[in-house]
């Protein structure tokens, strides 16, 4: 087999990278579709749609240890979220996205 140019390893590595890069994009599609089944068993109805974009948000970016190490200290401090619909639930709702400081507070 002849040694390939510069250009046609450029070439070919060009079109490897569009190849990953649809199936990269293909795997991250079902992942989420996945991840949008298992959303549908769960009570989100109890959340706006703000409310659980923000949960989210704030989890995936913080990450999800940190995101259910903060609820969990939330829930452990006695808010109670069901029981009363008013400003406990907002803050047990805003417990993860509190920011950069809510995610300080579960590092030490």
């Amino acid at each position: 087999m002849p040694k390939m140019t510069d250009r046609e390893r450029l070439a070919k590595i060009e079109t490897d990278q569009r190849k990953l890069a649809q199936e990269a994009e293909a795997v991250r599609r079902g992942l989420r579709a996945h991840y949008g089944k298992l959303a549908t068993e769960l009570p989100v109805e109890k959340l706006s749609e703000r409310e659980f974009r923000d949960v989210l948000s704030q989890a995936i970016r913080v990450g999800g240890g940190v995101a259910i190490a903060a609820l969990k200290s939330v829930a452990a401090s006695g808010v109670q979220a069901e029981a009363s619909p008013g400003p406990s639930r907002e803050r047990a709702a805003a417990a993860p996205s509190g920011g950069d400081d809510g995610a300080k507070a579960v590092h030490p």
